[in-house]
């Protein structure tokens, strides 16, 4: 989706066909979801309720939509198709807020909502509510007699969490701004019922983030409260390795009962991670490093380390690799350093511009090699090889940190006075 799209009345999204990028017909769009927030901003747009052939309806999240324009949907391609169920936190546009009967805060006139209007905010992926398209005085959106008019989000008051009172629902709002770390941080500190609550709301990739961040005791505490198809979901948006190690602190038949659940792609990649021994360089790894074909530009290599979901360590260097694409690779060819990519014209080949010096490491590489590896050559992330020369993946140094850390390193309370005591 471009940056700055124009704006949409959701009525005019009721029923339209969801396509993917093939342009293979997923199913028609029956209602938009939508969460409310604190502070006076406006509701943001999660996503999707598609209704698929088998006329089961799935949620479609915005992280997987790369196009609303001209009376269609476009994804991904990559669709879970799994039954939608509304968490606390979440609101349906057409549901819910269509035909409501609201008041002005300017002028304390009741209204009735006939429509919605959803926007992209500038230079982000997010879409938020922006406008309502309202009829004055009592009825509803059949009444005919009426002035209309269209407001802003902000002129209409009974869609503010302050206003729906405070829960889990407001914790997840508040939640929202902070850094993956930092709701990690909060969640620890909260008692277990209350933790179980706000994990419950979060979506499954906000909650994804926020697992990865938790000491290992909570990872287990919350996924064991999920119901199982919703722990797998969580699972899948999880980095492999992180689902990994969280996945091999539980009993092996919870452990194989979720893989069973999850996709079997993605079950596959952390079946293969669950293989190698922890603190190696196969235990340390994530399988999803940027490949590149020979044949990329320096204009393909940047648009993929452009990501906003890709962490800094990842968006560091690209590995150029023969085909296949996912890992396990074809033959590795070596690696392009994100500085390089920003010195060469767009066009270069990144074939043209490879580092293959440094000799990437074996699955077995024990942690302490890893550690001098990345210390010796200023790395900040290092390829993993099979015999047969193929990438398996990549050990980022931000996952070589959370095993040399103390164990209760994730306790910290970043904020407090005892971090800036500390030089934080």
């Amino acid at each position: 989706m471009a940056a700055g799209a124009s704006r949409v009345f959701v009525s005019h999204l009721s029923g339209v066909p969801v396509f993917d990028p093939n342009g293979d017909q997923v199913g028609r769009v029956r209602d938009l979801v939508a969460m409310l927030r604190v502070g006076g901003r406006p509701p943001r747009l999660l996503g999707f309720v598609v209704e698929v052939v088998s006329r089961r309806r799935i949620f479609l999240p915005m992280t997987r939509v790369t196009g609303i324009e001209s009376g269609q949907v476009i994804t991904t391609g990559v669709v879970n198709m799994r039954r939608f169920e509304q968490r606390p936190t979440e609101r349906l546009i057409l549901g819910e807020f269509l035909d409501r009967r609201v008041r002005l805060v300017e002028t304390d006139e009741e209204v009735t909502i006939l429509d919605v209007a959803i926007q992209q905010l500038p230079a982000r992926r997010d879409w938020e509510i922006v406008k309502y398209f309202v009829r004055k005085g009592r009825g509803g959106a059949l009444r005919r007699k009426g002035e209309t008019l269209t407001v802003d989000w902000s002129a209409v008051s009974g869609f503010s969490l302050e206003e729906h009172g405070q829960g889990a629902e407001s914790l997840v709002a508040t939640f929202e701004r902070l850094r993956p770390t930092d709701v990690a941080n909060a969640l620890h500190h909260l008692s277990p019922k209350r933790r179980a609550e706000v994990a419950a709301a979060l979506d499954d990739d906000r909650l994804a983030d926020v697992l990865e961040e938790l000491p290992e005791d909570d990872q287990v505490e919350i996924i064991g409260k999920l119901k199982e198809e919703r722990a797998a979901d969580v699972l899948e948006a999880m980095d492999p390795d992180d689902a990994a190690d969280l996945l091999s602190e539980l009993p092996e038949e919870d452990k194989e009962r979720l893989l069973m659940l999850m996709r079997p792609d993605d079950a596959a990649d952390v079946r293969r991670l669950l293989s190698y021994a922890e603190r190696t360089a196969g235990g340390l790894m994530t399988t999803e490093p940027i490949v590149l074909r020979p044949d990329a530009t320096v204009a393909d290599a940047l648009a993929r380390v452009r990501r906003s979901d890709l962490s800094p360590a990842l968006a560091a260097q690209v590995y150029v690799c023969r085909p296949p694409d996912e890992t396990p690779t074809g033959k590795y060819l070596g690696t392009v350093h994100f500085q390089r990519l920003l010195r060469d014209p767009p066009f270069t080949l990144v074939s043209s511009i490879v580092d293959s010096d440094l000799v990437p490491l074996t699955p077995d590489t024990p942690l302490s090699v890893v550690t001098s590896y990345l210390a010796a050559y200023n790395l900040v992330s290092v390829p993993v090889v099979d015999e047969s020369g193929s990438l398996l993946g990549a050990v980022t140094v931000d996952d070589v940190l959370d095993h040399l850390l103390p164990e209760d390193w994730r306790e910290t309370d970043f904020h407090g006075e005892e971090w800036v005591a500390h030089g934080g």
